[in-house]
C-alpha cells in the first residue's frame, strides 16, 4: 500500500459561537473547537491533541482514543458540489489532518503509521455530531455524512512527535486487515440485525473503548 501525503494540518481551540437571544437554532450561543484552522510548518502531537488543538465537549469528544481525527482530502470535491460549498475549506469537517491518497476503504482499525516523528493508530470511524450541523447551517448534513460512508477517522498517539503538511503518512503494521473504517461504519449504523458482524467487531481489541463497549452491550441485547 502506498503511502498517503498530510495534506493540510488544522487546530482549533474551543470558543464560543453564536448569538445570545437568539430566535434561528442556528444562531444560539454553543462552544466548539470545531472550527479549525491550518498551520504552516511543524505541529507537535501529543497523547490526546495536537499543539494548539482542544475540544468543548470532552465527554463525547478527545481522549486518548479519539486525540487525532482525519478526514480525506478525496472526499472535498464531492461534498463542494453537494452541498453548494464552492469554497468549503481543509478542515471543513473539524478534522486535524486531510490526507490525500487513502480513505474509508483504504484504511483499517489498528492499522499504525509514522508521520513525521510521531507513531499513530486507526482506533475508530468519526460519528458526526450536530456541530457539524451547526458549522455548516444544514441541518441533515451529519445524517449524509452517515449515509455516504464518508465519515473520517480517529487516531490515538503511540508515540508523541511532530507532524506537517507535506509529509507522507506510511503504513508500518496492519493488523486488522479486514475491518477496514468503512466496514466498521457500516457495522455501527447498519449492522444491527447482524449479531455476527456485531460481536466479531467488539472482539477487535485495536477498536476504541467506547465502541467495543456499545457493540458488547448491543450484543447482550
Amino acid at each position: 500500500m502506498t503511502a498517503a501525503l498530510i495534506t493540510s494540518v488544522q487546530v482549533g481551540r474551543p470558543r464560543w459561537h453564536g448569538t445570545p437571544g437568539a430566535t434561528d437554532p442556528f444562531d444560539r450561543p454553543f462552544a466548539t473547537g470545531f472550527w479549525k484552522d491550518p498551520v504552516a510548518g511543524p505541529v507537535a502531537v501529543r497523547f490526546t491533541n495536537l499543539d494548539g488543538d482542544g475540544q468543548a465537549d470532552l465527554v463525547n469528544h478527545g481522549g486518548a482514543d479519539k486525540a487525532v481525527l482525519v478526514y480525506a482530502a478525496a472526499h472535498y470535491p464531492g461534498w463542494r458540489g453537494e452541498l453548494g460549498l464552492p469554497d468549503l475549506p481543509h478542515g471543513g469537517f473539524g478534522e486535524n489532518l486531510t490526507v490525500s491518497g487513502w480513505a474509508e476503504p483504504d484504511v483499517c482499525i489498528g492499522d499504525v503509521w509514522r508521520v513525521g516523528s510521531a507513531r499513530l493508530a486507526v482506533s475508530q470511524p468519526r460519528q458526526p455530531c450536530w456541530k457539524l450541523a451547526r458549522r455548516w447551517r444544514l441541518k441533515d448534513l451529519p445524517a449524509r455524512v452517515v449515509q455516504s460512508g464518508r465519515c473520517g477517522w480517529y487516531l490515538r498517539v503511540l508515540e508523541e512527535g511532530v507532524v506537517e503538511a507535506g509529509q507522507a503518512a506510511d503504513l508500518v503494521e496492519r493488523p486488522r486487515p479486514e475491518w477496514t473504517v468503512l466496514r466498521a461504519h457500516r457495522v455501527m449504523y447498519f449492522g444491527k440485525a447482524d449479531p455476527d458482524e456485531t460481536a466479531a467487531m467488539a472482539a477487535v481489541p485495536e477498536l476504541s473503548l467506547s465502541w467495543r463497549e456499545e457493540l458488547r452491550q448491543r450484543a447482550d441485547r
